[in-house]
């Protein structure tokens, strides 16, 4: 039995973009290393008790939080910028006239970030266990947890840097329209700064985006369940997380397919 034609040429696509980035050094040792980066700088300014006494360590909540931060960089930012660039140059115009559909060309990009985010994730787990000595869970319930999280934040946020690549006027100005929602997420989202540190209208305006919910259920996955007294809401709420990144995935597949453009407005 073969697969329907749009998952045949969206796993052929993905495939081809994983082999694009992985021959490309710069862009493999930059799309990986840097969350791991910022990790480090985070974790060694950071480096105390998130309470007296307490055995979790601030660099530990920003090493996990890390994660949120490299599946939006790769699935938001690179992916936008990406398709910003080949649109541009005329890549997706020629790419048109190939069998690839906008959802096996949807696809493709997902099982790119994917690859990446898993690829991220590693190198940021082992830098958290090395540096600022994380224990990884022994529960599979929540490795699970974590692979239900990774998928839908992907999905999420992959379709939602394809919609919003049309709203750079050219590629050029792409990287610069990008960023600035994800400087100003990370923040407001409790990963560059404690959640517990942000002012309760910042992080309920936040709660409307699927960042803040990346960054609660990654917590949920690695650190002690004592931490749930932390955040917003007092608990880790899986079920609500799954619901709001589930929500997003649907928003974010709508917008893409409303505003996907294979050229230039010129």
């Amino acid at each position: 039995m073969t697969m329907p034609s749009t998952l045949r040429v969206g796993a052929s696509r993905g495939l081809i973009e994983i082999l694009q980035i992985v021959r490309t050094r710069e862009a493999l040792i930059f799309t990986f290393a840097f969350p791991a980066v910022l990790s480090v700088l985070l974790g060694y300014i950071f480096d105390t008790p998130v309470s007296p006494g307490a055995a979790t360590t601030h660099s530990q909540v920003f090493a996990v939080g890390m994660i949120a931060y490299g599946v939006l960089s790769t699935a938001f930012i690179s992916v936008g910028v990406g398709i910003a660039v080949d649109r541009a140059d005329g890549t997706l115009l020629r790419l048109r006239g190939t069998p690839a559909t906008a959802g096996a060309y949807f696809l493709g990009k997902i099982l790119l970030v994917l690859f990446a985010a898993l690829s991220e994730t590693a190198l940021l787990l082992a830098v958290a266990v090395g540096l600022f000595h994380l224990e990884l869970p022994s529960d599979p319930g929540r490795w699970l947890t974590f692979a239900w999280l990774l998928i839908l934040s992907v999905i999420a946020c992959t379709l939602l840097g394809i919609a919003a690549s049309s709203l750079a006027r050219s590629a050029r100005s792409a990287p610069a329209v990008l960023n600035l929602p994800v400087l100003i997420l990370q923040f407001t989202s409790g990963i560059f700064v404690h959640i517990a540190a942000l002012p309760s209208a910042m992080v309920n305006l936040s709660a409307l985006f699927p960042v803040k919910w990346m960054g609660q259920g990654f917590r949920s996955v690695f650190l002690p369940d004592a931490l749930a007294a932390q955040e917003v809401a007092g608990a880790w709420e899986p079920g609500r997380t799954a619901l709001v990144l589930g929500a997003w995935c649907v928003i974010g597949l709508a917008l893409s397919l409303a505003t996907f453009r294979w050229t230039d407005r010129r």
